[in-house]
Formats: C-alpha cells, structure tokens, sequence
C-alpha cells in the first residue's frame, strides 16, 4: 500500500513538472489556479477570433493567431516548457465577465480595456498593458464624413457589452447630437453590419479598425479613420483574484518579453545571451546561479523557454501586427528607450 501511494506521489509530480520542482526548492505556495492549470496539463485561454492581428481563427486549420493570442502561448511556455500546452476559448465581448468568473478560462487575452469597474467587480487582477489604444470611428470615403458632428442625424454600429459602447453614448451625449446607436454581439457582426450599410459609420478601438479595414475589405483603400480619438484604451490579459501567485507569472512573463527586447535578446540569439557577464541578463534568463523562476513557482529559466518558443515583445508585434497589410507603427507601444510606454520592473 505505502509503495503505491509513493508511485502515485511520484506520478503527480511528473505531471506538474519543473514548476512544482522549483516551488519546493524556494519555499514558493502554487496558488489554486496554478495547481489546476498545472493537473489538467494545459491552459485555457479565452481570445477572439475574428480580429485580424489581434486574435483570429483560420476555419481551414482550426488555428488561433494573433498579437494577443501570442502571450497565451508565451504563459503556457513559461508553465510547462512548451507553448503549445494552450487551448483556446472564443470569448465575446458581453461574455468577458461570465467566463472568468466561472472558471471556464484560466485566464483572458482578448483586447479587453483596464477600467475600475472591471477590476473591482469583475474580481480580476490584470496584467501589464501588452497595447496602448483609444477609440477611433471608421467611414467610408464616399461619405463625406469628416468629424463627429457629421454623424448627425445618422447611425453607427459598435459592439455591445463594451466601454466602446458607453464612450460612444458618451460622445454623442455631450455633443448633443443625434445618432442611431446600433449595437452587435461581436466585432466580425459589427463590422458586417457597417460593411454591408447598414450603418454610416462604426467604432471600436483604433487598432481593430485598421485591423478590419487592412484585414476584411476587399479594398482597403475605400475606408478611412476620423482623425479623433474619443478615449484611452489600455489593453491587457486578466485572471481572476482569488490567485495572485498565478496572476504573477503571466505578469513576470510580459515584463520579461519587453525586458528581452530592451536587451536585444530574441527567438533567434538567446542561446548567445546565457553566458553573459551581465548581471541583469543572468537574472533575466535564469542563469549563473541567480533566482528568477524560482520566485514564482515555475523553471528558474522560463524566460529562455519563453523567448525561444514565442519571442520577446516586439517579435510578437512585428509578426502580428508591423507587417502588411497591418503595418501598425509602435507608437505609445514602443520601448521607453524609443519614447513609447513600455517599461519593465527589474528582474531582481
């Protein structure tokens, strides 16, 4: 009896692997989420599927990718050694709130903005912002629209469930102006709606217009984007409160692919940065002796798994969204060192 229940012991632990391994060494306690993560042998994830750039499934192959869809990879990287440990959930934007706070997904990265409602009631702690954003409205050219005001007395479509919606309301109200807000379950329904004309205009955050208007129409060159930014829309993976150990790891995964890239080190030339005479780079990647996974739980080296499987920050925003038909400039999303906002704590 006591052998089988050894062989057992020792079975569990194969399943939970180097990260289990590393929590003893440190004194780290897996939190609930993490230990459930870690039994079931993958991650869920709940992303969209129907943002060019940002989160889409091809119907063909049944594949997710995406600029978001990417840092669930880099999380299920860091958790087991192998990025493809992850199963995605396609969450609409009414749906956020029910799925994390039920259990269905470990965690979401889904161009959703931080706001003090959702981190309070939802019962969410949310990740660095991973995208710098504000709200845009897209028209066509044939319209004649050129401002907010020339909205007046027609319609535009936003999806429901969303801050998009409220600052839309928001706008119109002050302004005083009168426009039918038609609303969508989803972004791919939004779109269709103002594509097909049912609406003079739509809105959403202005990386997914230029998404939609680069990704979807069948001439790109028929649409443009109002010059106004009505809001601030900082985007970022969530997870639910109840486990902070685990709302940690994603964290330190984020700030460890902007701090790669700060340091240069890529997909491509990591193996050349392991036996750097610099400290900052050995805690980074786990190496020499210093603690760096081990903090957390999980491979004292996990960034290396991480930058060799997926890559650091602007890998994943090069590949997903600075190539054509995209070419979305940094911007505010740019490293600190190049003017933009990102800007990684010490690995210490």
């Amino acid at each position: 009896m006591v052998k089988r229940i050894l062989t057992v012991a020792l079975l569990a632990l194969v399943v939970l692997g180097t990260a289990v391994v590393a929590a003893q060494d440190t004194g780290t306690q897996l939190g609930p989420i993490t230990q459930r993560v870690l039994a079931r042998g993958e991650l869920i994830c709940g992303v969209n599927q129907a943002v060019p750039g940002f989160g889409l499934l091809d119907t063909n192959t049944g594949e997710f990718s995406g600029f978001d869809v990417d840092f669930c990879r880099a999380f299920a990287a860091a958790l087991f050694g192998d990025s493809t440990k992850v199963s995605f959930r396609f969450v609409t934007g009414a749906d956020r709130q029910a799925v994390i706070q039920s259990g269905e997904i470990d965690v979401l990265s889904r161009n959703t903005t931080w706001t003090l409602s959702r981190d309070t009631l939802w019962g969410v702690t949310y990740m660095p912002i991973t995208f710098y954003d504000g709200q845009g409205i897209g028209t066509t050219i044939e319209s004649g629209i050129e401002t907010i005001e020339d909205l007046d007395g027609g319609s535009i479509c936003v999806q429901s469930g969303t801050t998009t919606e409220l600052n839309i309301t928001d706008a119109i109200t002050s302004r005083g102006l009168s426009v039918e807000i038609q609303t969508y379950p989803d972004a791919d329904s939004t779109w269709t709606a103002f594509e097909s004309g049912r609406c003079d205009a739509w809105t959403t955050d202005k990386s997914g217009i230029v998404a939609f208007h680069a990704g979807r129409a069948a001439d790109p060159s028929l649409y443009k984007i109002l010059d106004i930014t009505l809001s601030k829309e900082p985007l970022a993976p969530l997870s639910p409160q109840a486990d902070p150990q685990f709302a940690d790891i994603l964290t330190w995964v984020i700030f460890g692919m902007i701090q790669a890239e700060e340091f240069g080190i890529t997909s491509q030339n990591v193996d050349d940065f392991l036996n750097s005479s610099d400290p900052a780079i050995q805690r980074l990647l786990g190496q020499g002796g210093n603690d760096s996974g081990n903090y957390l739980g999980i491979a004292n080296d996990f960034m290396v798994t991480v930058l060799k499987q997926v890559g650091n920050y602007g890998e994943v925003y090069q590949r997903n969204l600075g190539v054509p038909p995209f070419n979305l400039s940094r911007g505010l999303n740019d490293l600190w060192t190049n003017g933009g906002l990102l800007y990684a704590p010490p690995f210490r």
